[in-house]
């Protein structure tokens, strides 16, 4: 593929007043640009899934990072990865930062890293001026956020804090029929151990994360970030239709047990529900599988995932009964079985009013109109919120694109970002 160098356009327009304080832009666009390499697809994108190589290879090279910001690292039996900056008070529950390293098959480069990288820049500028905190913090990097390659994300932050259904879990697999505990074994885990990777939550104070927006409102409003004001809950639909396979020219259109015309009803209908209930709520079939793909043959079994979300939890809910008896009516009208199963459920989260004032705070320190703005999209704060305080900052994306090859956040936003998280914790962490 072409000569790729995310480095130079990141800084082709950077502005370099925004290094200071410790924060460096150029190091930031650096660290960026390493992370892109791993995993970089003929497209320009990322692919580095959960629990694989390339994700381990991008963790093994953040790790070094944290080594040289003077932070102690250990990694837990999920595979994640806490880089701790011991405090004065070392007794005092925790503040962690941090998220996730890996991605959608061709995704773009700032989901995820940014934030992971961003909470790293802040103990790097702690380490070099000497700052000692009174309460410790950990820099984290949580593995298998976006779930692609088993159905069923959020995996290292569900396993922190104990959300994770056994049962489920033993039953993932991949698209090469690999379980989840096989690649596990095959990332150097176990079972057991991702067992233990529960943890005592009451060592921990809260948690933040610095996400890109994923959507347009920040661009709109012309802002390079923007407050968290909700997390909306993704819960993931598994629907299998199960007809007969047969000749594509032997066989009678009337006597056909077509599942992919079944799916393919189901596919068109579903974009219509969730208007009928909250103009917050979507539902998305992003992934499809059918068998036995053949052009000649009649589809036997289609398997696929409908996601579906909304910032109100008994909206959701409601529209996953929806989906379901869409996806009976479809198998209905066209003769054919429909099987379901829930692989993910996750409750919607809204951010305590106090930590959105924190980050209120923090931005006018730095000069930012503060503004409040919903997640549609899942994050590790939405699981950890379920049981601590979490709080969001979003950074700018160009043209809303995310999960893209396209996906941009400006060098510039992404550093006022982690500024306005370095006031952030400094407010948070003495207390």
């Amino acid at each position: 593929m072409y000569n790729w160098d995310l480095y130079s356009r990141l800084m082709s327009d950077y502005s370099s007043q925004f290094s200071y304080d410790g924060i460096d832009g150029r190091r930031l666009a650096a660290r960026l640009h390493a992370i892109s390499e791993i995993g970089l697809t003929e497209e320009g994108g990322s692919r580095r899934l959960g629990f694989s190589i390339e994700e381990k290879q991008a963790k093994q090279v953040i790790i070094g990072w944290m080594q040289e910001a003077g932070l102690t690292v250990t990694e837990d039996g999920a595979g994640n990865v806490f880089g701790r900056l011991e405090g004065k008070h070392p007794d005092l529950p925790v503040i962690m930062s941090g998220s996730h390293v890996d991605s959608v098959p061709n995704g773009g480069h700032f989901d995820g890293p940014l934030g992971v990288l961003a909470a790293i820049e802040v103990a790097e500028s702690w380490n070099r001026s000497g700052f000692q905190p009174n309460r410790t913090f950990e820099a984290v990097i949580f593995s298998d956020e976006e779930g692609s390659r088993f159905s069923n994300g959020l995996t290292g932050s569900r396993a922190m804090t104990g959300d994770v259904d056994m049962e489920v879990q033993r039953g993932l697999k991949d698209s090469d029929s690999i379980s989840f505990f096989n690649a596990l074994e095959k990332a150097g885990l176990s079972e057991e151990g991702f067992i233990r990777a529960e943890r005592d939550l009451s060592k921990i104070k809260s948690f933040v994360e610095v996400h890109i927006e994923q959507g347009k409102t920040l661009e709109k409003q012309n802002l390079p970030v923007g407050i968290v004001s909700g997390i909306a809950g993704p819960c993931w639909m598994e629907i299998t239709f199960e007809g007969k396979a047969g000749h594509a020219g032997n066989t009678p259109m009337t006597e056909r047990q077509d599942a992919l015309a079944a799916a393919g009803q189901f596919v068109s209908d579903v974009p219509d529900l969730p208007g009928t209930l909250s103009s917050s709520a979507v539902a998305t079939v992003g992934k499809l599988h059918v068998y036995p793909n053949g052009a000649n043959v009649i589809p036997g079994k289609v398997t696929l995932v409908v996601d579906i979300r909304d910032i109100y939890e008994n909206k959701r809910d409601e529209l996953i009964r929806l989906v379901i008896a869409q996806a009976e009516k479809s198998a209905e009208h066209f003769g054919v079985a429909c099987h379901w199963q829930q692989t993910l459920k996750v409750a919607p989260v809204l951010i305590p009013i106090h930590l959105k004032n924190r980050f209120s705070q923090a931005m006018e320190k730095h000069h930012l109109l503060a503004t409040d703005l919903p997640s549609g999209a899942g994050h590790d704060a939405m699981v950890i919120g379920r049981h601590l305080p979490a709080a969001m900052l979003f950074v700018r994306s160009k043209d809303g694109i995310s999960h893209h090859p396209e996906e941009w956040s400006s060098l510039n936003d992404c550093v006022q970002g982690v500024h306005v998280l370095k006031s952030y914790l400094e407010s948070i962490i003495e207390e």
